[in-house]
């Protein structure tokens, strides 16, 4: 584990595969840590020929985190956006777009290949819009472009992850029921749910940074990030959007909606998968990295 000042705070990462080879960036999803792109997966995709990094987003795991603003009020936030107004948050998808290209400015890295996951995946697509001559490629999974029109996620889903969790320094066994049953309710239907593995993750991430307030904080990031379609016409290096047909946290009209938005994005819709990325398709999805990483143009 490695820890760079970037942007006037701490950025954790860690590296697989040799420097000299092309590196690809994984940009992680809301709330979560580097450790969801898993060792197995980054070896597998470290073996491809690529330097594979990892990192922890601003506000999660061992990076600087904001615990110092007041909890995030729903439905003051909601109510702001709703008049027009602009409202106060500590940081914004752009920060976090600026703090992946801080990163390879402070490990010399001229250019990448930009992979993220969920809101991971918004990141990258500010990051391939706003820096084009700092991307190789884009991977976009499983995420959304803003658009308002498109299918909101449903308000089950939205109450399962934003409704608050018991403290797992208190309550371990009801912070494993409560965020077992949402990893359950979001995970794709053709392949069984590993909840051992699920468990030992989650208990993982607990032992390297407890932060229960950065979700909201994160929410709000994504809240004001607005329509990105304007921005993601302007990407125009080879791009892939993979997206699970179960889905429930951004249906796939969202990601179709977003390979309609990118110039030359290829479109793959998996049956079966969720909001989720288990190892039986981390060869399938690996493959697509790859595959986008070598077009040319």
């Amino acid at each position: 584990m490695n820890t760079l000042r970037v942007n006037d705070i701490d950025i954790a990462y860690d590296s697989y595969g040799s420097e000299k080879n092309e590196t690809i960036l994984l940009i992680a999803g809301l709330g979560t840590q580097m450790i969801r792109w898993t060792v197995p997966f980054c070896e597998m995709l470290a073996a491809r020929g690529f330097r594979v990094i990892r990192f922890d987003n601003r506000d999660t795991g061992l990076s600087t985190h904001f615990s110092n603003h007041a909890t995030l009020d729903f439905e003051a936030l909601a109510k702001t956006l709703m008049s027009g107004k602009r409202p106060k948050i500590p940081y914004t998808l752009d920060d976090m777009a600026n703090d992946t290209i801080g990163l390879l400015d402070a490990l010399g890295i001229v250019k990448a290949h930009v992979v993220g996951r969920s809101m991971g995946g918004m990141i990258a697509q500010l990051v391939a819009s706003q820096y084009p001559e700092r991307v190789l490629s884009l991977t976009s999974i499983m995420s959304t472009t803003g658009n308002p029109e498109l299918p909101p996620t449903s308000p089950e889903v939205m109450a399962l992850m934003t409704r608050p969790a018991p403290n797992p320094m208190e309550d371990e066994a009801g912070y494993f029921t409560h965020s077992i049953a949402f990893a359950k309710r979001i995970a794709g239907t053709a392949f069984p749910f590993d909840e051992d593995e699920y468990r030992s993750l989650i208990r993982e991430e607990i032992q390297r940074a407890y932060d229960p307030g950065s979700i909201g904080r994160q929410i709000a990031a994504i809240a004001v990030s607005g329509d990105r379609r304007a921005r993601l016409a302007k990407v125009n290096v080879p791009t892939l959007v993979i997206h699970g047909v179960d889905d429930p946290m951004f249906v796939p009209a969202c990601g179709k909606d977003t390979a309609e938005a990118i110039p030359g994005a290829e479109f793959m819709l998996l049956d079966g998968m969720g909001h989720d990325l288990p190892a039986q398709l981390f060869e399938t999805v690996i493959d697509g990295i790859e595959r986008t990483a070598r077009r040319k143009g």
